[in-house]
């Protein structure tokens, strides 16, 4: 950052005080800027025992497949990006969606939240960031397709006979991600 948002005059890393970490400060008006992680909010979309997965039509990882899921936006729950996400990448609604992942990413600054829950109706259809999207059970599954790491361990969570309640929680480092 070189130019403060809220004046327009420079700023200057340094360590506020009470601080342990360089920031961006306006050098007039002593703003402070934190950077701080994304979260990623989606859904396990279940129908008939099976997921639903969207192919990427966007970078990164386009033509792979993944969860609908994507930036939480200001004013928003995380439960609400969420379920946005899943309208807009798999055209669909979720049933009676439960908490069951929480991912921390810290190499890139990012948290996955995800939550699962029923496909109403069994309807869904691509949305403009998806080539296709199709229902999978876990043998059909394209596991050496999957744009990223945090998919592939949420899915093998899902098809875990686990309970229902259990949560999925994970730090993932750099050296699980794809090249």
């Amino acid at each position: 950052m070189n130019f403060c948002s809220n004046c327009g005059s420079p700023t200057s890393k340094n360590i506020p005080l009470g601080d342990n970490r360089n920031r961006d400060i306006c050098t007039k008006c002593g703003a402070i800027f934190y950077q701080n992680p994304k979260i990623i909010a989606g859904c396990v979309p279940i129908f008939d025992d099976k997921v639903l997965l969207c192919k990427r039509a966007i970078e990164p990882r386009s033509g792979l497949w993944t969860l609908p899921a994507g930036f939480m936006e200001n004013h928003e729950t995380c439960l609400e990006a969420a379920l946005r996400e899943s309208e807009e990448e798999a055209n669909t609604h979720i049933r009676d969606p439960i908490l069951c992942g929480i991912f921390d990413l810290p190499h890139i600054n990012q948290v996955y939240i995800f939550y699962r829950g029923e496909v109403i109706d069994g309807l869904f259809g691509p949305g403009v960031e998806s080539l296709e999207v199709k229902l999978f059970k876990e043998n059909d599954i394209p596991w050496k397709d999957l744009a990223f790491p945090v998919v592939e361990i949420m899915l093998k969570h899902q098809f875990e006979k686990i309970k229902q309640t259990d949560i999925c929680t994970a730090t993932i480092n750099k050296s699980w991600a794809k090249s």
